[in-house]
């Protein structure tokens, strides 16, 4: 991407994925309107206030048929944000020109997100991002791409809206790996799973045959870490998304669980059993070396690392309950960073590297919250029979988690289903899945 992609104008993108690609749109001339000549950015929104403020925006239809769905595919994922207002699609967009404002301001809107699309086998989609306030062009792109393509393109135009009128990167074009479930609660089959971030495109990744957990995605490769019981012998495993192959990761005398990649994707951190306890070690993808960086004979587990690569958090039960601890990448002391009542597990720390999540368990059932790297501004954020597993997206602004619900005679009536919350607390949501499904990892942006 281009490096003056904040400009008020349009970017310059070439290649943004295999048999994808954009170029940039002129914009036509425009006649700054008198009472907002001075504002630019009147569309802008600050997004701590989004739970109860929403940017309204307008999204006509890009034209019949699959401009419809690209349309539509725009709008949910703007909409189910949480951050934005997506208005009736009636009006024109004004043909091929400038749009009529005064027909957006009439019903509120702030910004227009106005295209069309056109081909069938390659197919290409102009789109205009309009401040409605301002009379501007913010943004002006084409795609062209197979049309096999067009949901990834809708997710495209929806992370340059969001970024352009939030100021930060969005995370629509983006996957979510995942345990997929079924059959009765005692003997669920499990399969490794990946879907787009809004639940579609769903496939399996393995055959069912042995339970699976805890996938993971590399940072920049088509790569996941997960554990698997194959052969009834419980270890790591990493799995190309490109070629089906899977392979153990390390050879240890116990059993090997609770992946998580380095941010530059050189190691994977895990935990191993040793005796009644476990211990962290890191493990050199290159070289396939392990260094072990815990040896407290508790048990130590759920390790990740911060986003500069520098601490990792964990959790342990050395101090008589399971607790969150930091400590440094290459190991030694530790430092205890949660005290509220309860057992906490499955820290994450957020890309932002400004929270951690984490799941608790208290009194009153299964938690999921964040807190500060260093323990303090500890704030839940959902609560529920089991809630677990949090994940945060790319820019750290959404976490998809676990919910299930509690089971009767039999196991009647059990669920397991994912869900994403925003980390103010508010937008929590199903995600639109067939089936069971638990463990998610949200994925890098995608290439």
């Amino acid at each position: 991407m281009a490096s003056d992609f904040f400009s008020r104008r349009q970017v310059v993108a070439g290649s943004i994925g295999a048999g994808l690609a954009a170029s940039p749109l002129s914009a036509f001339a425009q006649a700054p309107n008198p009472a907002t000549a001075n504002a630019p950015g009147a569309a802008e929104i600050t997004v701590d206030q989004a739970h109860t403020a929403p940017i309204p925006i307008a999204i006509p239809s890009f034209g019949p048929g699959i401009g419809d769905q690209i349309t539509q595919v725009i709008g949910d994922d703007l909409g189910g944000s949480g951050l934005f207002r997506v208005l009736g699609t009636a009006a024109a967009a004004g043909g091929a020109g400038t749009p009529d404002f005064s027909t957006y301001r009439s019903i509120g809107a702030q910004a227009l997100a106005a295209g069309n699309a056109s081909g069938s086998g390659d197919l290409r989609v102009e789109f205009r991002l309009w401040d409605v306030l301002a009379g501007q062009q913010i943004q002006g792109t084409a795609y062209t791409t197979g049309a096999a393509n067009w949901r990834r393109i809708a997710h495209k135009i929806a992370d340059v809206i969001y970024q352009r009128m939030l100021g930060e990167r969005g995370y629509f074009d983006t996957r979510i790996c995942y345990v997929a479930r079924s059959g009765p609660r005692g003997r669920q089959q499990t399969r490794l799973a990946i879907m787009d971030q809004d639940g579609a495109n769903s496939r399996y990744l393995t055959s069912g045959r042995w339970l699976v957990l805890t996938p993971r995605f590399h940072p920049t490769r088509d790569q996941i870490a997960f554990m698997s019981y194959a052969n009834d012998r419980p270890r790591v495993y990493l799995f190309d998304l490109a070629s089906g192959r899977e392979e153990v990761l390390g050879e240890f005398e116990g059993i090997s669980f609770a992946p998580r990649f380095a941010p530059d994707g050189g190691s994977v951190v895990l935990s191993a059993t040793r005796g009644s306890g476990s211990d962290i070690f890191r493990v050199d993808l290159a070289s396939r070396a392990s260094q072990r960086l815990t040896s407290s004979g508790s048990i130590d587990t759920s390790p990740c690392f911060s986003p500069d690569g520098s601490q990792i958090v964990f959790n342990s039960d050395r101090g008589g309950s399971p607790q969150l601890y930091v400590m440094s990448a290459s190991g030694g002391e530790a430092r205890r960073i949660s005290y509220g009542s309860g057992q906490y597990g499955s820290p994450v720390w957020s890309p932002r590297g400004d929270l951690i999540a984490f799941t608790r368990i208290g009194g009153a059932g299964f938690s999921i919250g964040v807190m500060q790297p260093d323990g303090t501004g500890e704030r839940i954020l959902t609560q529920g029979f089991t809630v677990e597993s949090p994940t945060f997206c790319p820019n750290g602004r959404v976490m998809a988690y676990c919910r299930q619900s509690a089971a009767g005679a039999g196991g009647a009536g059990f669920s397991s289903s994912l869900a994403t919350i925003d980390i103010a607390g508010f937008n929590d949501h199903p995600l639109r899945m067939a089936g069971g499904a638990s463990d998610p990892a949200w994925s890098p942006l995608n290439g």
